[in-house]
């Protein structure tokens, strides 16, 4: 089969392949359907767009349908309805469509006559599908694995409905606030052939528009080489026109009157302003091309409007060619931009870091989205991890069954897609569109539980005829330690699925309402407990409604890929030897038995790590800045919001200690409760052979009866010398350093020292001296900074009384149940004294971290002999282990030759030169992979499985070097080795390799 798409990723009958296939002939799509440009002239693309936002001021149906127009009265709906139909009349026309998550609405719904054009549409190049994903993700608060599977949504969509001319050759991030360098290196591996944004500091920007390098190649990865490159652009003006030259329904800009007979003839002034912003903007631009995107935020809600006065501008501006004009104006997208760009031969210069923190102004730095609305970026992350959990099982269980209305994947594919959404995970959008991305996620959630119990119902049974499927309950509120069923059984089975590809021990932590309790494993053996109290600060949490006032505590060892189940039973007699009992603090003290210990001052406060017999002195404070109370009439009055994080003063307030810390010690771990003022709590923990510190900290109602709003943060103090330096991770992956009060590309003006330090956080910060490696890993996506040496902090929550002016329209000022919301969380802190040894612990934790154990329960009335001879109590889908380096990244059922197909990404997790042994390539066999089925067929695509891997060809490009001229790769995966046998996979440090598989069960 020839490179129209993955063998395994379409499921388009074969008329309708060859009706696109016979379009495609006739017309041409990619870059064969470009415009013709013209020497000598400065080439101008018009490019017709509309940016929908899944939810910001409105919720995804509101702007679908365009409800709540007193808000604003856009219609997704209506502006499809309106562009098709002018593209159909006027093949010279061209629209390009980002969204696939509203695309997909509006397409389910259209008449077949309307499908039949589009496919001709979107295969002779008139509508374009740029960067392709179900949402146009943020950057900053998102992870690699929830920006990999959103992508890839959007793009079996397109792919499945209209082959391979509909797949994106251009990422298009035009709206979100800052960008990664991560992203470059995933964008290259989905096979893009160049980026284009519209955010970039304003210092950034007046640097390259002076110096014309407004466009680059962008060096993604280290460790992948020129694999990872990929050319990015920044737009002049944002995604919008020329100033003055908006010709939607909703803009004021003069229209183009082309009757002279008409007293407001005005065709040759607009024409005149026209041609100054061509002039304008390509003085930026180091080619003879520019692209002008004409569109904005919800446009085209009437086409004719825009494309009447396009076609009036392109009319009369060219026709002044004749009388000796330089421009050439044309309808175009930004792929044709990018391949003019490439027939030009130029020669770019590279980037190798991130467009992290980016600032609007000296005093509107974009930083403190990183942290807004904290309990929506927990639920975000927690819902992706269960979302994988979903899509595993779903996989490994029989794929006979067909899905009703609840129990589908796809459901919860969509939402955690749309969270992804650059005004969802980053915190930005109106409270009630807040409140809409929650409940889609319950919703999605609930879906997966159906999936979930169906599977462990295939699974748990030893013989499916003669025992009863178990039931399943699930306890979605165990971060605030509510769980109906363990509070009231007297016995029960705990399952607990560990994702990972690997072994994993985890602390099972349930609510009871008293100590008590024996938990047996699968091989009978009783094993180790521990009964705490739930901290008073936790019973207190508003609108808690539960009985439990302890936590019983084991360790759960899981298989990879795979669950254990424990038979947990009342047995009063051991409830004395269970319980903790509390001890003040009179002295200092150390948590921990093992390698790790962690010492505290008589307050319970972090003094001093130990690990493997390095000793750091260390102390933690939680401290509050003010926010800014401006009131955005100029710069310098910018008010800290949902985007702006700027801090009144620069000297932030400390929490003091508040009462006796308590103290419980046992045999499975240590921890300290211990409260704040401004309503501040945290738990220390040591577990068991645990090389960190777990922090799991507690804030809120922030106290606002003084007026002002707040932003909390964690910060950790010692005395390295770190030399200005420390690190935060890209999107979970990369480890990036930063330097304070610096820029590597232009020369830092310093307006905002705290806030234009801030840098976001996805797992982790970091710093070292060289000898002491000291890392914070976190839960969700934060912002945090090293804002003097030695130093680390990182801000948890966030209340806030003011609006920053930038669109959202209100104050950052959550509530629940009446009050300032709360929210719980936690940090790991670690330390370590080598390089080598701080990249295991980090990325080990990490990977566990944003892939933890799920637990569900089930109920019975069995005795343990009972159950375990009707239910299998311990499952692995794996024949083995995978290697530490290695991460089974995606595991779903996917739509292929067969109905029983998967899709299977494989991870290097390892940077080049971390590790002595973990950053060296590594190879597993597919076929050998799995324990109840085998591999039969093997299919290797690029990252967004919408292509197979040996069709790809990209760009290639001229590059700046030291030495003179060199052209990047087109190929994809230079790092990786090509292996002979397709079924076995090799592996290079942070690679990602991904395959459509085709399984038959094993004999």
């Amino acid at each position: 089969m020839g490179c129209s798409g993955p063998t395994s990723g379409a499921v388009v009958t074969s008329l309708k392949f060859l009706v696109v296939f016979l379009i495609s002939l006739a017309f041409g799509c990619g870059y064969e359907s470009c415009p013709k440009t013209k020497d000598g002239m400065i080439n101008v693309h018009l490019v017709p767009h509309t940016h929908d936002d899944v939810g910001w001021l409105k919720t995804v149906d509101q702007y679908y349908y365009g409800s709540q127009k007193d808000i604003t009265p856009v219609s997704v709906k209506y502006i499809l309805d309106s562009v098709i139909p002018e593209l159909v009349k006027d093949p010279t026309k061209r629209f390009i469509y980002v969204e696939v998550a509203f695309f997909w609405r509006w397409w389910q719904e259209q008449h077949d006559i309307t499908r039949n054009q589009v496919r001709t549409l979107v295969h002779n190049g008139q509508l374009e599908f740029i960067n392709g994903g179900w949402s146009m993700n943020d950057e900053a608060a998102t992870h690699y694995n929830a920006v990999i599977d959103q992508m890839t949504w959007g793009f079996r969509k397109l792919n499945d409905t209209f082959g391979e001319c509909a797949r994106p050759r251009v990422a298009w991030q035009i709206d979100p606030f800052g960008h990664s360098r991560e992203h470059a290196n995933l964008f290259a591996q989905m096979g893009f052939d160049g980026l284009f944004f519209g955010r970039l500091d304003y210092a950034d920007k007046a640097q390259r528009l002076k110096t014309k390098t407004m466009e680059m190649i962008w060096k993604g990865s280290d460790s992948l080489g020129k694999s990872s490159w990929l050319f990015t652009g920044a737009l002049f003006n944002g995604y919008s026109p020329p100033r003055g030259f908006c010709f939607d329904i909703f803009c004021d800009d003069e229209p183009i009157m082309d009757n002279p007979r008409l007293h407001d003839y005005n065709v040759n002034r607009r024409v005149d302003e026209f041609f100054k912003a061509v002039k304008d903007w390509s003085e930026g631009y180091s080619t003879n091309h520019i692209m002008m995107p004409m569109g904005e935020d919800f446009n085209y809600n009437n086409a004719r409007t825009w494309y009447d006065n396009l076609d009036k501008l392109i009319k009369y501006g060219n026709a002044r060619q004749t009388n000796g004009s330089q421009i050439n104006l044309f309808y175009s997208t930004p792929s044709c931009y990018l391949k003019s760009l490439n027939d030009v031969g130029q020669t770019y210069t590279t980037k190798s870091d991130d467009f992290f923190p980016y600032a609007s102004d000296p005093h509107a730095y974009w930083t403190g989205y990183f942290t807004s609305r904290p309990a929506l970026k927990g639920m975000i992350r927690e819902s992706n991890n269960f979302l994988q959990v979903c899509k595993q099982l779903g996989a490994l269980t029989d794929r006979d069954w067909t899905p009703g209305p609840e129990g589908d994947v796809s459901k919860m594919r969509e939402v955690v897609a749309v969270a992804q959404h650059h005004d969802a995970v980053t915190g930005t959008a109106k409270q009630a569109v807040t409140f809409d991305y929650q409940q889609r996620l319950s919703e999605g959630i609930q879906d997966c539980q159906e999936v979930i119990k169906y599977a462990y119902q295939n699974l748990m049974p030893t013989s499916k005829s003669s025992a009863a499927p178990p039931e399943l309950i699930f306890c979605p509120l165990m971060n605030t330690t509510e769980c109906p069923i363990t509070e009231t059984s007297t016995q029960l089975i705990d399952n607990v699925y560990n994702p990972l590809a690997r072994p994993v021990s985890k602390y099972v932590r349930l609510p009871v309402t008293s100590p008590g309790f024996d938990v047996i494993a699968p091989n009978g053996q009783k094993i180790e407990t521990q009964v705490i109290p739930i901290p008073k600060p936790v019973l207190l949490i508003p609108g808690r409604k539960s009985s439990a006032t302890y936590e019983l505590i084991f360790r759960a060892d899981l298989p990879p890929i795979g669950f254990k189940s424990f038979f947990v039973i009342k047995n009063a007699s051991v409830a004395e030897r269970q319980l903790s009992k509390p001890s003040r603090m009179a002295k200092k003290a150390f948590l921990g038995k093992g390698k790790f210990l962690l010492g505290v001052d008589r307050n319970g406060r972090i003094q001093r790590l130990s690990h493997n017999g390095n000793v750091l002195d260390v102390t933690q404070d939680y401290v509050w800045y003010e926010g800014h109370p401006g009131n955005n009439s100029e710069f310098e009055f910018r008010a800290s919001g949902a985007y702006i994080f700027r801090p009144w003063h620069e000297k932030p307030h400390v929490a003091q200690p508040q009462g006796n810390p308590i103290v419980y010690k046992g045999p499975l771990v240590d921890e300290i409760h211990m409260n704040f003022g401004f309503n501040v709590s945290q738990v220390l923990r040591v577990y068991k052979d645990k090389p960190e510190a777990e922090i799991e900290w507690l804030v809120g109602p922030i106290p606002i009866g003084d007026h002002v709003g707040k932003e909390v943060v964690s910060r950790f103090n010692t005395q390295l010398d770190t030399k200005k330096t420390f690190y935060t991770d890209s999107n979970g992956r990369q480890l990036l350093k930063r330097e304070r009060n610096f820029r590597p590309t232009w020369n830092l003006n310093v307006t905002e020292p705290i806030a234009g330090n801030y840098y976001p956080i996805n797992s982790r910060i970091a710093m070292n001296d060289g000898k002491t490696f000291v890392t914070v890993l976190t839960d969700r996506s934060q912002g945090g900074s090293s804002l003097k040496d030695g130093q680390l902090e990182i801000m948890i929550h966030r209340r806030l009384l003011y609006d920053d002016a930038f669109g959202v329209g209100e104050a950052l000022n959550e509530e629940a149940f009446g009050e300032g919301l709360v929210v719980r969380g936690k940090h790991w802190l670690q330390v370590s004294s080598s390089a080598e040894a701080s990249a295991k612990n980090h990325r080990l934790r990490a990977q566990q971290a944003f892939m933890d154990a799920q637990i569900s329960f089930t109920p019975t009335s069995l005795s343990f002999q009972e159950w375990k001879s009707r239910y299998n109590m311990e499952y692995s889908a794996l024949q083995n282990p995978l290697p530490y380096n290695v991460h089974l990244l995606t595991l779903e059922e996917w739509a292929g030759n067969s109905r029983d197909s998967l899709l299977i990404r494989l991870e290097n997790i390892f940077d080049a030169h971390e590790d002595p042994e973990l950053s060296k390539p590594v190879t597993i066999s597919l076929k050998d992979l799995f324990s109840g089925f085998s591999v039969t067929n093997v299919e290797e695509t690029i990252l967004g499985a919408n292509l197979r891997r040996d069709c790809l060809e990209r760009l290639t490009w001229n590059v700046e070097k030291d030495n003179g001229i060199h052209s990047s790769n087109n190929t994809a995966g230079e790092a990786a080795q090509q292996d002979k046998d397709s079924s076995k996979v090799t592996l290079g440090p942070m690679e990602i390799r991904t395959y459509i598989v085709d399984l038959e069960p094993r004999q």
